[in-house]
């Protein structure tokens, strides 16, 4: 019979994540270089399923990617000038 791959938890150890009085994370550096070649990242897409938080890296966007993307959609500056406007009215 082939020996099966030791599942996450006994292949690294548990690892703790400090929360802060401010709701701050502090990650373990262990848990990060985990997740492979690069810097860590800084931002985080937040789940929350079964009662756990699922952190999962996000890239943000530079202005001008959503630039782009907006031209690719066809939007305008007057477009969103106008939403950022109906947006503000006051209710």
């Amino acid at each position: 019979m082939p020996l099966q791959p030791a599942p996450y938890f006994l292949t690294f150890g548990v690892m703790l994540a400090k929360l802060t009085s401010k709701n701050q994370i502090t990650l373990p550096k262990r848990a990060l270089d985990s997740l492979g070649a690069g810097p860590a990242p800084t931002y985080f897409e937040v789940d929350v399923t079964d009662g756990r938080l699922i952190l999962t890296p996000a890239r943000v966007g530079s202005a001008d990617a959503v630039r782009r993307k907006l031209a690719v959609l066809g939007i305008t500056e007057g477009d969103v000038a106008d939403a950022v406007g109906w947006a503000r009215r006051a209710r």
